[in-house]
C-alpha cells in the first residue's frame, strides 16, 4: 500500500503543473503558525508528499492496531462476562474483526486529502479504490453477521428440526454477489443498474454456472418445509455409502459422520433424487427392532411323548401353555376319535410348537423388550437350511450398544434352551462335521480290534 501511494505521489506530482498553476486545493491561505510549513511543502514537493502520504498511512495502521488489540480484547472480555450468548456467537463469527478493518480505511480515505500536489485523477482513483475495499469489507462483516445469526440460532432446543444455515449461505452469497457489483460500478464509474441490466441477458450463463446451488437451494427449502432431515438425525443412503448421524446442514452439501467415524458429503440436490433411509422415527417411538431368525434342523421336529409334555407342564413360563393346550387337544380328540390308529388323525403336541410358546412368554417376561409394540415369534418357510423361527420385537433401550447387549442376551438363551425340546440347530456341515464322518469306520473298526 505504501508502495502504492509513493508511485502515484510521484506520477502525480510529475503530471501536475507549475506551483503557480496549482488548483485552489494547493494554494489555499493558511494560518500565519502553518506558514512555515506551506512554505517547505512548496519548497519540497515530492518530499513533502511522500512523507505525509507515510504519516496518514502510519496513523491508519497505528488506530487499526489500536482497535483490534485493545478495543476488541476489552469487548471479547465483556462478551465472556456476560449472560447472553450472542455477544460471544458474534466473536466467534469475527464479526468485529471484520469490522475493524473499516476503520484504517476510513483514516486513509479522509487524509488522502491532506496529501499535497495530488492531481484531481489520481486523487479520485484512490478514493475509488478506498470505496471499493469499504464495500467489500461491509460484505465480508455481512458474511459474519449471518454466520453469528446461525450460531445462535442452533443453541435453541429445537434448532436441528429446522436449520436455516442454507438460507442465510443464499443471503451471503447475494450479499457477496451485490458487493462485486457495486465494486465494478465504483471503480468504473458507472451506475450499478447497468450492470444489474446486463445480468438479465447473463441468465443462461448464471443457471449453468450455479445450476447445483439452484437446485441445492429448491432441495434445501423442501427438506426444511418437509421436515425430512434434521441435525442429528441417523440415515442410511446405499448410493453414496453413508450410514451414520447427520452433523450438518448447508446449502450445497450435508455432511454425515458415519459410524466408523469417517465423513461423507453428499449435495443437498441428491436427497431429493435419491432414497434413503432415516432412524429419527425408531429414535422419537423409544423401541428398537430385533428381527432375527433361528433355523431349526427339520429332522428332528417330532411329537412330544406324554412324559415331556408332563415335564414342560412344570416349567414355570409354559405351564399355563401346557394347560390350554392339553385341554384343547384333548376336547378336538374326543370329537375326532382315533380311526384304525391312524396318527394324522389325532392332535398332539410338538416340539418346535413348544418351543415357540415358551419363547414368546420369555419375551414379555424379559424386562429389556417394550411390551406395547409388536412382539412376535413366527414360523417362515422351510428352506435348505431348516426350518427360520424368527423373533420379531423391539428393545426398549435405542442406543445402540446397550441394543446390541439385550439382543445378545436374548439370543444366547434361546440357543441355549434349543437342546431342552430335543431340537437342533441347524449348521451347514464344515470341516470338523466332514472329518467325524470320514473317520467314523476307520474307528469302528480299530475299536473291534482291540476288543478281539
Amino acid at each position: 500500500m505504501l508502495n502504492l501511494i509513493m508511485s502515484t505521489a510521484l506520477a502525480a506530482f510529475q503530471e501536475s503543473p507549475a506551483a503557480e498553476d496549482l488548483p485552489a486545493r494547493a494554494v489555499e491561505p493558511v494560518h500565519p503558525l502553518l506558514s512555515p510549513l506551506s512554505d517547505w511543502i512548496m519548497a519540497y514537493p515530492v518530499t513533502s508528499a511522500l512523507l505525509i502520504a507515510a504519516a496518514v498511512l502510519v496513523v491508519g495502521e497505528i488506530i487499526h492496531r489500536a482497535v483490534r488489540h485493545w478495543l476488541l480484547r476489552l469487548l471479547e472480555a465483556v462478551a465472556r462476562e456476560s449472560r447472553h450468548a450472542w455477544d460471544q456467537a458474534l466473536f466467534d463469527a469475527h464479526l468485529p474483526q471484520r469490522l475493524a478493518w473499516a476503520v484504517p480505511l476510513l483514516v486513509w480515505q479522509l487524509g488522502v486529502d491532506l496529501v499535497p500536489h495530488l492531481s484531481e485523477t489520481i486523487l479520485i482513483v484512490i478514493k475509488r479504490g478506498l470505496l471499493a475495499a469499504q464495500i467489500i469489507i461491509v460484505a465480508r462483516a455481512f458474511a459474519a453477521l449471518l454466520d453469528g445469526i446461525n450460531r445462535i440460532y442452533v443453541l435453541r432446543p429445537r434448532a436441528g428440526e429446522r436449520p436455516i444455515k442454507g438460507f442465510l449461505q443464499v443471503a451471503s452469497v447475494l450479499a457477496h454477489m451485490a458487493a462485486v457489483i457495486l465494486v465494478v460500478a465504483v471503480l468504473m464509474d458507472r451506475n450499478p443498474a447497468i450492470f444489474l441490466g446486463g445480468l438479465g441477458a447473463m441468465t443462461a450463463v448464471l443457471l449453468l454456472v450455479f445450476r447445483d446451488t439452484l437446485l441445492s437451494l429448491v432441495a434445501g427449502v423442501q427438506i426444511t418445509t418437509n421436515d425430512l432431515l434434521r441435525v442429528g438425525d441417523w440415515i442410511e443412503m446405499t448410493q453414496f455409502q453413508a450410514d451414520g448421524d447427520v452433523v450438518d446442514i448447508a446449502l450445497n452439501s450435508i455432511k454425515v459422520q458415519n459410524w466408523d467415524q469417517t465423513f461423507t458429503v453428499i449435495p443437498t440436490h441428491k436427497f431429493l433424487e435419491h432414497s434413503f433411509k432415516n432412524w429419527r422415527g425408531m429414535q422419537e417411538a423409544g423401541g428398537r427392532r430385533i428381527k432375527r431368525s433361528v433355523h431349526i434342523d427339520q429332522s428332528t421336529i417330532r411329537f412330544l411323548e406324554p412324559e415331556e409334555v408332563e415335564q414342560f407342564g412344570r416349567w414355570e413360563l409354559l405351564s399355563d401353555y401346557v394347560r390350554k393346550k392339553r385341554e384343547e387337544i384333548e376336547a378336538y380328540n374326543m370329537e375326532h376319535p382315533d380311526k384304525e390308529g391312524h396318527v394324522p388323525h389325532v392332535r398332539r403336541m410338538t416340539n418346535v410348537g413348544t418351543f415357540r410358546a415358551y419363547l414368546i412368554e420369555y419375551l414379555r417376561a424379559h424386562p429389556g423388550l417394550r411390551q406395547d409394540m409388536i412382539l412376535l415369534v413366527r414360523q417362515m418357510a422351510p428352506g435348505p437350511k431348516g426350518l427360520p423361527i424368527e423373533i420379531y420385537t423391539f428393545t426398549s433401550d435405542i442406543r445402540w450398544v446397550q441394543h446390541e447387549g439385550v439382543q445378545a442376551d436374548i439370543f444366547d438363551h434361546v440357543l441355549a434352551t434349543v437342546p431342552e425340546f430335543g431340537l437342533r440347530v441347524f449348521q451347514e456341515p464344515g470341516g470338523a462335521d466332514i472329518e467325524r464322518a470320514l473317520s467314523g469306520p476307520a474307528r469302528a473298526d480299530k475299536l473291534k480290534l482291540h476288543q478281539g
